[in-house]
This record gives C-alpha cells, sequence and structure tokens, in this order.
C-alpha cells in the first residue's frame, strides 16, 4: 500500500497498515472469541484457505498474531494474540459499540438494549456455547484469576457500568443500580454457597476501583477489571461509552462446570427480579452437575 509521506508519523495511518481491511478485522474478531486452529477460524469467517492463509500470515508477520504449534503430525498452528494484538481489543470493542449504536441502532446512548435489537440476538446467542478456555482477568489485590471457578457447581456472571459514577443529567437509560445490584448479589451469597455456585462481578472499571467498592460494601465474591476489555471482545458483549470510558451493559450469564452457557438474562431492567432469577437458574443448573 503506498502511503503519503505525512503518513510515516500518523499512528492511525500505521494502525490502518496493520488491520489492513474486512479480512483481517475478522480474523482478529475470531481469534479474540477463542477460535485460534485454522479450521475453526475458516469456518467462522467463510474465507477461503487460501485468502486466509495469506491474512495470518500477513498478521504474523505485523507482530500481532503468533504461531503455536499444538500437533506435530501433520505440522499445525494455533493463531494467538500477542501484546500487540491483544492492544487491539480495546478498539474491537469500540467499532462494536459504534457500530451496535450508529449502524444497527438509532444513535441513542444507552445502557439497556430493546428486545428486538441486534445487541438482544447476539448475547441471547451465547446460550449453549462454551467459553473459550485462558479467559483471565485482573481479580482480586490485582492478580489475573481464572474466570471461572474450576470447583463450582456453576457460575453466575454479572457484568455491569460501574459504581460510584456521577452518569450526569439526564441519566443513561439502564446505567443505574450497579450497587444495588452488587448488594442484592451479597445478601444472597449464602445461598448460592450452599449450591456450590459461585458469583462473579465483572465492569470495566480499573482493578483498585473494584477492590474499594468491594471492601466499602463488604462484597463477598470476586469482582474482575476488564478494563482491557479481553472478556467484552470473547463474548461480543455490548458495551456504551459513560463517564469517559467504554462500559459494559448490564446482563447476566449462568454458567455450568463445562463451561458452556445455559442462561442468559439480557437486558437486566427489573434488578431484584434478575438476581433472584439468576439465583433459581443457577440452583437448577448445580443440581443437574
Amino acid at each position: 500500500m503506498r502511503m503519503h509521506n505525512a503518513d510515516e508519523t500518523c499512528g492511525i495511518a500505521q494502525a490502518a497498515l496493520v488491520l489492513g481491511d474486512w479480512w483481517n478485522v475478522l480474523v482478529l474478531r475470531e481469534v479474540a472469541r477463542g477460535h485460534v486452529r485454522f479450521d475453526a477460524l475458516a469456518a467462522e469467517i467463510g474465507l477461503s484457505r487460501k485468502v486466509l492463509t495469506e491474512r495470518l500470515g500477513r498478521l504474523v508477520a505485523q507482530g500481532v498474531l503468533r504461531r503455536s504449534l499444538y500437533q506435530r503430525r501433520p505440522v499445525r498452528y494455533e493463531y494467538l494474540l500477542t501484546d500487540a494484538g491483544a492492544g487491539l481489543l480495546p478498539l474491537l470493542v469500540a467499532m462494536q459499540d459504534w457500530g451496535d449504536r450508529w449502524v444497527l441502532g438509532d444513535g441513542s446512548l444507552t445502557g439497556t438494549t430493546e428486545a428486538d435489537g441486534a445487541e438482544h440476538a447476539r448475547v441471547h446467542a451465547l446460550t449453549g456455547t462454551r467459553l473459550p478456555g485462558g479467559l483471565d482477568l485482573p481479580g482480586p489485590q490485582g492478580a489475573d484469576l481464572p474466570l471461572l471457578s474450576p470447583d463450582a457447581a456453576a457460575t453466575v456472571l454479572f457484568t455491569y457500568p460501574g459504581t460510584g459514577i456521577r452518569w450526569g443529567e439526564p441519566p443513561i437509560p439502564g446505567a443505574v443500580g450497579c450497587t444495588l445490584e452488587n448488594r442484592l448479589f451479597r445478601d444472597a451469597w449464602p445461598d448460592f454457597q450452599r449450591m456450590r455456585v459461585e458469583v462473579r462481578g465483572i465492569s470495566t472499571q480499573l482493578i483498585h476501583e473494584q477492590a474499594e467498592f468491594a471492601r466499602a460494601e463488604q462484597v463477598p465474591y470476586a469482582l474482575f477489571s476488564d478494563a482491557a476489555h479481553q472478556l467484552a471482545a470473547a463474548l461480543r458483549l455490548p458495551t456504551f461509552r459513560g463517564a469517559g470510558r467504554l462500559r459494559h451493559k448490564r446482563l447476566i450469564l449462568i454458567v455450568d462446570a463445562e463451561r458452556t452457557v445455559r442462561h442468559v438474562l439480557f437486558p437486566v431492567v427489573d434488578i431484584p427480579d434478575a438476581v433472584a432469577e439468576s439465583l433459581r437458574l443457577a440452583a437448577e443448573c448445580a443440581r443437574a452437575t
């Protein structure tokens, strides 16, 4: 690609060189979702083997992906994000947020969604799918921890926009109630424990913000930080921009011991009802193991 001399010092132009085109972006989207082997990538994207081989080679050469051998006879590789590739996740999530709002939506800024919208369909399509491996997020004390506990009969994952934030006037629809939601999960924690169900709260707040809130509210379960948008990119979770950063919209996933999403609650409008329903669904899921 020929570039104007002024583009040599332009970060946007240099990033565009790496991303290249539609196919490169979709390859990165699928790798972030855990589709890291050639056949899986070809099936998800619908790309010819020749073109996919070319795109993967280019992204490896650009330092965005790396190859990892997983089979010797015949030789087979997985394609994994490098640190530079992981640095593109916020860009992918921002692109998704823009598309959800301005292309698939009506331009409204909202922390919720319509039942017939693209975000609703995308999130509910997670039902029956397995979460990709290697989803380690910064948790308590800042250490990266597995999102799912291997000892749990089931796990409730709930994402929320953020706590202790002034959203401004008028408030963003669907963005308030995060403290209430955490308090309700906290109060129900003994019931979850009796069923060997783990609870994980996740937002894009920084880990020290999560830790301060957990201490102040005596939250007994782990609060994770998705500030790097690893989870949002892996599951294509809906976001919105509020108080200067991309934030998760409120949703709840019930995941079984095999990492399979069994139930999705989205949008979450009635928070007390959603917490009670997640307890009921988690109990069913735990009893089935």
